[in-house]
């Protein structure tokens, strides 16, 4: 009996299946530190703990994103080790912070089945919650992606596409404990724009470009223990010439976020992540702009939150913000993603 394990194909996920993750993680100050060396965030509350305790947490913590593909991680070894792509994200919530020294375990269950029509592959969505050492949810999303199938003569089941938000709406974001942004020091974030600044439709090209190079996009995506085979090795994918290996999703939504903070200075506290799609493939070498836009906003009371959607492309400058027409994109968007971050009031 074979010791090793291929990881799940299509066939072998069923609905209603929970799968409980191995390896536990505690995310420590060196996660935070190679973060930032791999994305170059700037987000202040992430980045001093004396700026955190201002706005009344006992201390910086960490970068949402960092909790999310900490999770992430986690279930790639048994959702998306034989995965063709990542498909796309929804319901995504971030329900406590997370601070170095916690350890976060994750458990997934299978909400829907779906074969597609060339039998060789099938669409799989999971919803995925992380937990901390206290047994607390911090996070929650769903993501959907397609996944080789064993055998393609294998029977199928039965269809199953769940129904999912378009959005989380605001009254459902969680807002973290003791929260305030009263004393909030704009000069100390980097700009004076606040919730009252931005308005609906808004669009901000975020200027900066940063390429990602092979060996950021390997190290970036063993730091998460993301073990997908189509980020590794080249013979993998088939279809791609030699060498080219899939850039992992996270690594453009970590690096576009991390864009984002030059016009969004004070929105760096993700609290959901509404959709999204990593529409076209990124292999390294390229760089990587983003333009964002205001789609929604919401006073939650201690602090303000902006719905928005941020794009990246590849190779191309967004100062004419490069979009979709008729469900179709330019070839060089990457990413669309709908999220909702928390932003300080003026008053």
């Amino acid at each position: 009996m074979s010791k090793t394990d291929p990881g799940n194909y299509f066939e072998d996920f069923r609905p209603g299946q929970v799968i409980d993750h191995a390896t536990p993680r505690t995310v420590t100050a060196g996660d935070v530190a190679l973060y930032t060396a791999l994305y170059g965030p700037r987000f202040a509350l992430f980045s001093s703990d004396e700026f955190a305790r201002s706005c009344g947490l006992p201390a910086a913590p960490v970068d949402p994103l960092i909790a999310f593909h900490t999770v992430f991680g986690k279930t790639v070894a048994d959702i998306s080790l034989n995965a063709v792509a990542n498909l796309g994200y929804a319901e995504g919530l971030f329900l406590a912070p997370v601070y170095p020294g916690d350890t976060l375990t994750a458990v997934s269950e299978v909400i829907g089945l779906k074969e597609n029509s060339n039998r060789r592959t099938g669409v799989v969505h999971v919803r995925t919650t992380g937990v901390n050492q206290r047994g607390v949810a911090v996070l929650s999303y769903v993501r959907w992606v397609m996944v080789r199938k064993r055998d393609p003569a294998a029977a199928a089941p039965e269809p199953v596409v769940p129904i999912l938000a378009e959005a989380v709406t605001a009254r459902d974001l969680v807002v973290p404990p003791g929260l305030s942004f009263a004393k909030y020091d704009f000069a100390l974030a980097g700009a004076a724009h606040a919730y009252e600044d931005y308005a609906l439709g808004e669009r901000i090209d975020h200027v900066d470009g940063m390429a990602v190079e092979e060996a950021e996009a390997q190290l970036a995506t063993r730091l998460w223990q993301n073990t997908a085979k189509v980020h590794f090795n080249q013979f993998e994918r088939g279809k791609e010439p030699p060498g080219r290996r899939l850039v992992y999703g996270g690594v453009v939504i970590s690096t576009a976020k991390a864009l984002s903070f030059n016009g969004l200075q004070n929105a760096g506290l993700v609290l959901a992540i509404n959709g999204g799609r990593h529409v076209n493939p990124f292999f390294a070498g390229g760089t990587v702009f983003a333009w964002s836009q205001v789609l929604d906003k919401a006073d939650l009371g201690p602090c303000g939150a902006l719905r928005l959607r941020l794009v990246a492309t590849q190779d191309r400058v967004c100062d004419d913000f490069p979009d979709h027409e008729d469900g179709t994109y330019p070839p060089a968007v990457i990413l669309d993603l709908d999220y909702w971050a928390a932003v300080p009031k003026r008053g």
